[in-house]
């Protein structure tokens, strides 16, 4: 084969070009691309970094936030449960104080209701004596026919009616 009998003589200008091929690659590359293609890649790196910074960042905020907001409506929720007590507590209060009112105006009326009934009964009493006296006269004088006089059928009635 020839081109084996050649190598000998083309195998130095071959190495030559071969060498100052991949030297220029390598300088063109290794040079002037791979340092931009790093810095890149550090600056992607530096970027997701920094957004995984203000990521944490933005959710110990919203934590934060969210503590602070539970924390207001716990205790919007205990102020809401004072109030409640307070104007159940004040309800109840003035409900007795209506009762106590209506209670005292009752027993005024039962009490005065109560006087009249005893008014009544012993202007009742009052007249059954003097009904029942005359009455008493009336009889005698049916039954005897004597008169007796209006005082001693008052006395024989009240012996009668008080023993």
């Amino acid at each position: 084969m020839p081109q084996i009998t050649q190598l000998p003589v083309i195998f130095w200008s071959q190495l030559f070009w071969l060498l100052l091929i991949f030297g220029a690659l390598f300088f063109v590359i290794g040079r002037g691309m791979v340092p931009k293609i790093l810095g890149t890649v550090e600056h992607r790196d530096r970027k997701i970094s920094d957004d995984l910074e203000q990521a944490q960042k933005a959710r110990d905020e919203a934590e934060s936030t969210e503590a602070e907001y539970r924390e207001r409506i716990e205790a919007s929720r205990a102020e809401a449960m004072k109030l409640a007590l307070a104007a159940k507590q004040d309800g109840a209060r003035e409900a007795e104080e209506r009762n106590r009112a209506v209670d005292a105006d009752l027993a005024t009326k039962a009490d005065a209701a109560e006087a009249k009934i005893r008014q009544a009964v012993d202007k009742a009493m009052a007249e059954i004596d003097a009904v029942a006296a005359e009455a008493t006269r009336q009889m005698v004088v049916k039954l005897t026919g004597k008169d007796v006089r209006e005082d001693e059928a008052r006395k024989a009635v009240e012996a009668v009616t008080n023993g």
